[in-house]
């Protein structure tokens, strides 16, 4: 099987998800050995309900704190102040801390009435999104015929096609005509498979123990456990004589009856003992007057009499309005309604069907909320330090704060420790976990002019003016990465682009091989993230440079989970057009290849023929990239910094970078319009450069020691 999760959504209250639940998670079981159950938004009482449901039938081994996502509050708030990607953030969080200790996550939408007026169906299918989970969809035939239930299915099919997702299997509960609800006549939707299950009016009736919950009383008399799980057909008010109370009774009723009613409460206990008579599903006494104790005794003292009694001292009238608004409910409680659930379901449902759908779903969704999530996990599991020399700016002490919080790096910021701190107190933030260098009185400032010194006196540097660019935060900055006393650097919310670029051009350098520095754009699509080069650096690369662009980029997205399949873009593909500008991308393309045989690279080609798979086949039949590519380089600074705003602007991608690429160790610019979000996640991406530079220089070690 592919596929590692399952979503069980449905668009209404009430349609069944939770049973369907359970009928997947007995699928499931035969296949995982260790299953999560997990429910991205929470309402307190209903979402407890459901986990402790689940995790009691499957004795799952997770604890319920491991089943919750976000509160029900925490997704109003983060709603109303703008933070969806914040709230996805978090459930992914979660859910990814799940993927990694269990082999199958089952997840199911929020279906609570509260919840509804807030969580519609939208919201929870952004989230099965972000999740990359194939859906479970969940449909009620209640009060619709089969045909109305499967066109809305057809109208489901839309939205997820839409939305960039898939249909694992679609399930249409409370269906009425049973005799279309047959395995065999199990339809098919666009190769989903669609179970139709047909209504099972017991699994719809509240038990006595939902009524207990809904009066908020303990029973008076209960002598087995089973009797609590009896299934209430109806209330029943009996104020009538015991004649025509006994000519109403139907087997299942709820008998409501004042307390002091003692001939009801003898006719009900003398029914209990006749085969002619149907049996109460329990008694309820209410009113102001407590049954009689010799009454009483006799209903305790026959072990024949099977009936729950629940004094609850309010009138008849509110006792019946109270029971007929009682909901039907499962719980760890109700064995025989999940006994009867669970047959219920694999009676209609094909378990095979559902092992073959798993089996062929491979959904491969990355939504931004994702790839972010992915970036600040990765940075977190082996920690480096970044130097951010603008300790001055608002925006970067915030971001070292999450930064630090989240423990994606180690933070050393250059300044006056106490200055920084005290302006850190007046906005609130806490950066005692933060490393503080003052380039003025460091120790170091004297050591790194002469290493800069000699470094640049090729080129006419003396000394002089080598400890005057030491007076430089950003040379400073960029002299501690050089020295090994930091990973990386982030510069550029209040210093120009070349201001960041030049230090590190002239002291770090490029790595061998590569004779520039160049930059990628990450686009986070809806459901897919692409890497763009170079949209922001080199203006006209030549053959050589512009090759080089496309190995460093494919080496980029490597680092960071993205698999390299490289377009060399031109304005025709393949072998059809000519001009300078396509025999530029041909040679790149050619040099790229002897650079690096092992990566899939073609070009030149155009852009729809290189994203588009059917466009790929017409265009460039056999090729390995054309509608496949996920890195896109392209001829020139002028076409690149277009399209990628274009992209952003048209689609709403979320665009992170430029992020330099070709330098020994990693340096990073930032807009000086960057928000503390762009910091933190340039961060992140600035500690996985460093975390890969670092892999790179360690296999490179091994090599030279075997040979």
């Amino acid at each position: 099987m592919h596929t590692k999760s399952l979503f069980v959504l449905s668009k209404e209250p009430h349609a069944g998800s939770l049973f369907v639940a359970l009928g997947l998670m007995e699928i499931l079981r035969r296949s995982y050995k260790r299953i999560a159950f997990f429910m991205p938004i929470t309402e307190s009482a209903s979402a407890e309900r459901d986990i402790d449901v689940i995790r009691t039938v499957f004795d799952l081994v997770q604890s319920p704190e491991e089943a919750r996502g976000v509160t029900l509050e925490e997704t109003e708030r983060l709603l109303a102040e703008g933070k969806e990607g914040v709230l996805y953030e978090r459930i992914i969080g979660r859910y990814e801390a799940l993927k990694e200790r269990y082999d199958f996550v089952l997840c199911i939408g929020s279906g609570g009435e509260r919840l509804r007026e807030l969580v519609d169906f939208d919201l929870n299918l952004r989230v099965a999104k972000n999740l990359s989970a194939p859906i479970a969809g969940v449909v009620s035939a209640r009060g619709r015929s089969l045909e109305e239930a499967q066109e809305e299915i057809a109208l489901w099919q839309l939205t997820l096609r839409e939305e960039g997702t898939e249909p694992l299997a679609f399930f249409i509960n409370h269906v009425k005509e049973r005799v279309a609800c047959s395995v065999g006549s199990v339809g098919i939707q666009k190769s989903y498979p669609c179970f139709p299950i047909p209504y099972e009016e017991e699994l719809d009736r509240p038990t006595v123990l939902d009524l207990l919950e809904t009066f908020g009383a303990e029973p008076l008399l209960v002598k087995n456990r089973k009797q609590l799980e009896r299934t209430i057909r109806r209330p029943l008010v009996a104020a009538m004589h015991p004649e025509h109370f006994l000519e109403r009774l139907e087997e299942g009723d709820l008998v409501i009856v004042p307390a002091d009613r003692s001939d009801i409460l003898l006719s009900v206990f003398a029914a209990n003992h006749s085969p002619s008579f149907p049996a109460a599903s329990a008694i309820v006494a209410g009113g102001d007057f407590e049954i009689a104790e010799n009454i009483l005794e006799l209903l305790r003292s026959d072990e024949n009499f099977r009936i729950a009694v629940i004094r609850v001292p309010k009138d008849t009238m509110q006792i019946a309005q109270l029971a007929e608004g009682c909901e039907a409910k499962l719980t760890p409680g109700h064995r025989r309604k999940i006994a009867l659930a669970l047959g219920h379901f694999s009676r209609y449902v094909d378990a095979s069907l559902i092992e073959e759908s798993l089996m062929k779903s491979d959904l491969q969704i990355v939504t931004p909320a994702m790839f972010l999530h992915r970036i600040y996990a990765s940075a977190a599991a082996e920690p480096k330090c970044i130097v951010l020399p603008e300790s001055g700016d608002d925006r970067i002490l915030q971001a070292a704060e999450t930064i630090l919080r989240r423990g994606i790096a180690r933070i050393t910021l250059l300044g006056k420790r106490e200055k920084i701190l005290n302006r850190a107190g007046i906005l609130g933030v806490d950066l005692k976990e933060a490393s503080f260098v003052d380039p003025a009185h460091s120790g170091d400032k004297e050591r790194f002019a002469d290493r800069f010194y000699e470094l640049r006196r090729h080129k006419g540097v003396d000394r002089e003016a080598a400890a005057e660019a030491m007076e430089n935060p950003t040379y400073f900055a960029t002299m501690m990465v050089y020295e090994g006393m930091a990973d990386g650097m982030v510069s550029g919310a209040t210093h120009t682009t070349r201001e960041t670029v030049l230090p590190a051009l002239q002291i770090i350098k490029t790595r061998p091989g590569i004779d520039i520095v160049s930059s990628v754009f990450f686009m986070c699509l809806d459901t897919r993230v692409l890497v763009y080069g170079d949209c922001a650096i080199v203006p006209d690369p030549d053959p050589k440079e512009l090759a080089q662009i496309a190995v460093a980029s494919a080496e980029t997205a490597r680092s960071f989970g993205i698999d390299p399949v490289v377009a060399l873009l031109s304005y025709s593909s393949g072998e059809s057009g000519v001009g300078a500008d396509v025999q530029k991308v041909r040679e790149a393309a050619r040099i790229a290849r002897q650079m690096r045989p092992d990566l899939p690279i073609e070009g030149p080609i155009q852009y729809d023929a290189a994203i588009d798979p059917e466009v790929g086949r017409r265009k460039m039949p056999g090729s390995r990239v054309a509608g496949h590519a996920t890195v896109f380089i392209f001829p020139d600074l002028n076409t690149g910094n277009n399209t990628y705003k274009a992209v952003q602007r048209a689609t709403g991608a979320v665009a992170i970078g430029p992020v330099l690429q070709g330098l020994k160790k990693p340096v990073n610019d930032l807009s000086r319009g960057c928000s503390v979000e762009d910091i933190v996640s340039t961060v992140a991406i600035t500690a996985i450069q460093a975390q890969s530079l670092q892999k790179g220089r360690t296999a490179s070690a091994e090599k030279e020691s075997e040979s």
